[in-house]
């Protein structure tokens, strides 16, 4: 009972959030709502995949101001890092999973990991699968354009997007005559892209076809041929003309409808999977985001909001999230060939997202299978040897932050993974298991991180 009071009386911190005035103003902390070791670490969690001891140490000691900055702030040395990490990915292509092991080993030693989420994010939204494009080289620089643009203008994006083979491929447009438009590409466009469902007609859906006619792709190349666009007049969305691809998207932009999609997408990226954003609430930010389409603008009003910090445990951590904290915690670095193929396993192949809607998160991440799936990831990776090679050290990790022994090492194990937030019967019971004794030996630290990321609360971005 004393544990859940404490939950509500945290959660009870958080008022006014059907108040768009209060929800989207920066969190400033107060008596009521102090600055703690678990938002340092909901916010690592959220934007860059959870944190090792020192940044939440310095997070804390920042407060969330400053923290926040320092995320979405570019590192010295980004360029070069992302530089290197595109041709390491695009020498990747040549070997089966090669592309995939080296995004991830990306998102394990990145200086920029909000760079990363936003990647993903728009791999998710733009969810384009190399199932149907069947050319990693193709994926490559698609994802590379992805991440060169994560956190810039969203009308760039989907113009840059639209000129990408891989994307005609993928959505049936690989030769859009002006005889046979496609369809499915301009639905794509419409439904998942920018309006969302139910926000336009068929008789939309045909003039948008139209209007992207032309476009063809030849030797890996995108190519626009004037002969086979339609240059009849369309109907769309309420307008009539001779439009053309450019047209198509200024229309489509200045829909309310499409600032909106992509407001609500991120709240539950980066806020709660478990709450719908009322209308009230996507409305102020929605109309903003609209005026200059600024997608890092967007994510920092997101990430310092009195909202994104009220949101505590309302996401479940996909496959890659779950794993990628682990190792970054830990500040080492794993074999992922190995990774790749068990978090494909899992539901989470990069490169391939399961249906043109990406993946669907939240609880489709979790049944009995991938729990167990999960648990026994989390065991590999931490044994001492085996597949993962014994590279995640947890008593070195304790021991470089001054905590030797076996009781001090799993208080600190405590703290780095969950920040003590458990239930204080379910934490003496853990600890009760670390005492020192004859049990104990030079893998039990190991096997109570494996413990520790087969909770509930892990689980929980």
């Amino acid at each position: 009972m004393k544990e859940q009071a404490q939950i509500d009386n945290r959660t009870a911190r958080w008022e006014n959030l059907d108040d768009p005035s209060w929800a989207w103003a920066p969190y400033r902390p107060d008596a009521q709502r102090p600055w703690s070791l678990e938002l340092a670490a909901h916010l690592y969690r959220r934007a860059a995949f959870g944190a090792n001891w020192g940044e939440l140490q310095q997070a804390l000691a920042d407060g969330p101001e400053l923290a926040v900055g320092k995320l979405l702030r570019p590192k010295a040395g980004a360029a070069a890092f992302n530089e290197a990490y595109d041709a390491y990915e695009n020498a990747g292509t040549g070997s089966e999973g090669g592309a995939p092991a080296w995004w991830l080993r990306r998102l394990i030693q990145t200086p920029c990991p909000v760079l990363e989420q936003m990647t993903l994010f728009w791999h998710n939204h733009f969810a384009i699968t190399n199932a149907r494009v069947n050319n990693p080289e193709m994926m490559c620089r698609y994802v590379h354009l992805l991440r060169r643009n994560a956190l810039g203008r969203f009308d760039v994006l989907l113009e840059s997007v639209l000129d990408e083979p891989a994307v005609l491929v993928c959505l049936g447009a690989r030769a859009n005559r002006k005889a046979r438009p496609s369809l499915d590409f301009a639905r794509s466009l419409m439904e998942q892209f920018t309006l969302g469902p139910g926000r336009f007609s068929e008789q939309d859906v045909q003039g948008a076809a139209r209007a992207l006619t032309g476009w063809f792709v030849s030797q890996g190349k995108a190519h626009f041929i004037p002969r086979e666009h339609d240059q009849g007049a369309k109907k769309l969305l309420g307008r009539e003309g001779d439009f053309d691809r450019k047209d198509l998207l200024r229309l489509l932009l200045e829909q309310p409808a499409t600032a909106q999609l992509v407001v609500r997408k991120l709240h539950r990226w980066f806020v709660s999977e478990t709450a719908s954003l009322p209308d009230a609430l996507v409305a102020p930010l929605a109309a903003d985001f609209a005026k200059d389409f600024d997608a890092g603008k967007l994510v920092e009003t997101v990430l310092r909001s009195n909202l994104f910090f009220s949101g505590y445990r309302q996401k479940i951590k996909s496959p890659v999230q779950y794993a990628v904290g682990l190792v970054r915690g830990l500040e080492a670095t794993v074999g992922t060939v190995r990774l790749a193929a068990d978090l494909a396993d899992l539901g989470q192949d990069l490169f391939q997202p399961p249906t043109l809607k990406g993946w669907a998160g939240g609880q489709h991440w979790i049944n009995r299978f991938t729990l167990l799936g999960r648990a026994r990831l989390a065991e590999e990776l931490l044994a001492g040897s085996g597949p993962y090679g014994g590279k995640l050290d947890p008593a070195a990790t304790a021991s470089k932050y001054g905590q030797s022994g076996p009781e001090a090492a799993s208080r600190f194990l405590l703290q780095l993974f969950l920040q003590g937030d458990l239930p204080e019967k379910t934490r003496q019971a853990l600890l009760a298991g670390q005492a020192p004794g004859p049990a104990q030996g030079p893998d039990s630290l190991r096997r109570f991180g494996a413990l520790l990321a087969a909770l509930p609360e892990w689980h929980l971005a």
